[in-house]
């Protein structure tokens, strides 16, 4: 009886261990445990043909990839494919791609803008700026001229860069021109003073406007040569300027004067032009060459007139201010009105300074 009872505990416990472990196993444990043949539905052909490869767990079995066959390759003498649309057809755009922005600085209006559209001759000795210039003459010695005056913007309708302005601008610009002999006395001035209206598109630039010139003989200079007669020359003109730059640092230009009231020996016409190099960036302390060139005919000397030759030193600030130093040479016609119709030779050195 005993061994009958051992046997039935050893039976039970081993029983019990037995249902034990295979409640316990994981799923995929069994799965993997089973036979090729439970799993695979396969025919007994195939599973024995494959029965030595090497069998992945289910999840990490690849799917089938499509196999590519290479085409023959292309010959050079076929046409190149193109993705253009077929004649006949309008192309639109893509809604499903952002097209690019195009900037565009704004225009604004601005009440004493900094910069110019239009600025100064460079060799030309009637502009307004801060200057003064010492001359030698073979026949009047020694004379100090000087430039007494500034060109400056009042309102503009553009963009707000002051070294290189685009749009629209009304200016001020005005000045007188001293000249003292070696004695330091005043021997003339003339005065000058226009309204021009100015533009630059590009390279491009533009001028139109009114300006008033007269010219006064100084008294000491009278009471010393009583033989001069003193002329009163006035122009009331109108003026039409065109500049273009083929490069930012040289400019080309022509200018037409043409006088509704005239004095004192002034005729109606009037013509300029010259280039001028200057480099356009600020260039620091260090500064960079100029030179210029200025040729003016005036219809009171019978359409002769006079030329002007400047080369130096300058340095340009960042809103376009330039301060200039260097030679020139001038030679024609007198540009002091009073002695419009006197020759001079003159070689000498200056100190300009451009707003």
């Amino acid at each position: 009886m005993v061994s009958y009872s051992k046997r039935g505990i050893a039976g039970t416990l081993l029983l019990g261990w037995f249902a034990w472990t295979v409640l316990a196993t994981p799923v995929h444990a069994q799965l993997d445990a089973m036979p090729i043949t439970v799993l695979d539905s396969r025919d007994a052909a195939v599973i024995q043909a494959s029965a030595t490869e090497l069998v992945m767990p289910r999840q990490y079995v690849p799917r089938p990839q499509p196999m590519v066959t290479p085409g023959p390759p292309q010959s050079f003498d076929e046409p190149v494919p193109t993705i253009a649309p077929p004649a006949g057809t309008i192309a639109l755009p893509n809604p499903q791609f952002p097209q690019l922005a195009v900037w565009t600085v704004p225009w604004t209006w601005q009440v004493l803008p900094d910069g110019l559209m239009f600025k100064n001759y460079l060799a030309s000795n009637e502009e307004s700026r801060l200057g003064s210039q010492l001359y030698h003459d073979k026949k009047i010695g020694w004379i100090w001229d000087g430039n007494l005056g500034a060109h400056v913007g009042i309102l503009r309708y553009g963009t707000q860069d002051p070294a290189w302005p685009e749009g629209w601008q009304l200016d001020v610009d005005g000045g007188a021109l001293p000249r003292l002999d070696s004695s330091r006395s005043m021997v003339s001035t003339d005065f000058r003073l226009g309204f021009p209206i100015t533009r630059r598109e590009g390279p491009w630039e533009f001028k139109f406007g009114y300006y008033h010139l007269s010219s006064h003989l100084g008294d000491l200079y009278m009471l010393a040569h009583p033989d001069v007669t003193r002329l009163n020359y006035v122009r009331e003109q109108l003026v039409l300027g065109v500049a273009y730059r083929p490069i930012c640092d040289l400019r080309f230009y022509g200018e037409a004067n043409y006088a509704f009231h005239v004095d004192g020996g002034s005729q109606p016409w009037e013509f300029q032009f010259g280039i001028d190099y200057s480099p356009a960036q600020p260039n620091g302390i260090y500064g960079s060459p100029f030179a210029a060139i200025n040729s003016k005919l005036r219809e009171d000397v019978h359409y002769s007139g006079n030329v002007t030759v400047e080369a130096g030193w300058q340095w340009r600030g960042p809103t376009g201010h330039t301060l200039r130093t260097g030679l020139q040479y001038f030679n024609g016609m007198s540009f002091q009105r009073q002695f419009h119709d006197h020759y001079e030779s003159l070689l000498g050195a200056g100190l300009w300074y451009d707003f």
